[in-house]
């Protein structure tokens, strides 16, 4: 989605560059007019970021029915991940900064961070764009805050849905080293719906494990995944049924977004597993299925081998779980197994294979549980970026 997009009501956004890499936004804030309902989820690798952990810290000060945020400041291009004590310092400094800046305590201000790993932020630079921040902030474009977010995407990514009187939009980044666990990546939730803090925390959380949770790249868990949501209030309260239904919606455009936007990627990829025994028993096969290499290369090469994806199957589970007899493999609306497929629908499939979105569908016949799960085609451009990324 690209053009201009209003932010909900009650928001404003900064967008610049601070001198973390020329001529690319590098910094982004966006606040409220005053502290509002706030959840968030973060990455649970032990080599987490400064910023991750300094947000978890912010978030964790208040009880969650009583648990806010102002405002939210992305360093895009350096990640301040093992950066030891002086990250944290810098990262903290960031947020002392953007709090003096709006007028709000820095422990109501949220950092996130996504670039390169180990090196130190350009504290010379980044302190002289804070010092430049603007009071009002001047934008309510939603837009060139998925920009500004943007490391090695190729596109920015932002969705928005209505409930009620109320708006949704969302932001995302992320395009390499993707295997959410908990979170994803870094994504952005802003509405003006009045929601209490702990029905957002339950709701947020519940809308992640169906969305980001349920995508991968590579199956590298980043260290600086972070997801927050903020809800100003400004438009009044609304269904939360409903509500819960317009954050699915826009969280996974987001996420469908990111999966065809993999790095290098051609391809988005959707397996969806029914008949689990459980959902962890789907999920996990899903995402065997979606993070094969050898998968993910027959689909950029419009190749429809289904043995692959039966081999996935096989090593995300047990002879005592699954029962091969039982299993059903589809390309699209077309069964490969057990069924056979002669000549011509092996033709017809790689045909469809060819376009840019790619169904594997399996049902294990073992349960009533479902999975979907998003990823994209493995190809060389992948291999490039990622040979040369620090060079």
């Amino acid at each position: 989605m690209t053009g201009s997009l209003p932010l909900p009501a009650g928001f404003r956004a900064y967008v610049t560059n601070v001198g973390i890499k020329d001529h690319t936004d590098d910094f982004v804030v966006v606040a409220a007019d005053r502290p509002c309902a706030a959840a968030g989820l973060f990455t649970r690798s032990s080599f987490a970021g400064a910023s991750v952990v300094v947000s978890r810290a912010n978030l964790g000060k208040a009880d969650v029915t009583t648990r806010s945020a102002q405002a939210i400041v992305v360093i895009s291009k350096n990640a301040n991940v093992a950066t030891g004590t002086e990250g944290l310092d810098n990262a903290r400094e960031v947020l002392d900064g953007v709090a003096r800046a709006i007028g709000a305590d820095p422990a109501d201000v949220l950092i996130a961070s996504t670039g390169v790993i180990g090196r130190q932020y350009p504290m010379a630079h980044v302190r002289a764009g804070l010092a430049a921040i603007p009071s009002p902030l001047p934008s309510t474009d939603a837009a060139a805050v998925a920009g500004g977010i943007m490391t090695t995407d190729t596109v920015p990514k932002t969705a928005e849905a209505t409930v009620g009187p109320a708006r949704i939009v969302g932001v995302a980044k992320g395009v390499g080293m993707i295997e959410p666990d908990m979170a994803t990546l870094i994504t952005l939730l802003f509405t003006d719906a009045a929601v209490a803090p702990d029905a957002l925390d339950g709701i947020f959380r519940r809308v992640i494990d169906r969305t980001f949770n349920c995508v991968s790249v590579d199956t590298d868990t980043s260290t600086s995944d972070t997801a927050i949501v903020l809800a100003s209030g400004v438009a009044g309260e609304v269904d939360l049924a409903a509500f819960e239904a317009a954050l699915f919606d826009v969280a996974l455009s987001l996420t469908q977004q990111v999966a065809r936007d993999g790095e290098g990627a051609e391809k988005l990829i959707e397996v969806e597993v029914r008949g689990g025994a459980d959902a962890a028993q789907a999920k996990r096969i899903a995402k065997a299925i979606v993070n094969s290499p050898l998968v993910k290369t027959a689909v950029h090469g419009a190749d429809p081998n289904w043995g692959r994806v039966a081999m996935a199957i096989g090593k995300a589970s047990t002879t005592d779980e699954i029962d091969q007899r039982c299993v059903q493999i589809a390309f699209g609306a077309q069964e490969v197994y057990p069924a056979q497929v002669d000549a011509a629908g092996l033709d017809a499939l790689a045909n469809y294979m060819r376009g840019d979105t790619v169904q594997i569908r399996v049902h294990l016949h073992a349960g009533d549980a479902t999975a979907t799960v998003w990823g994209c085609d493995l190809t060389d451009g992948y291999v490039r970026i990622n040979a040369d990324y620090t060079t």
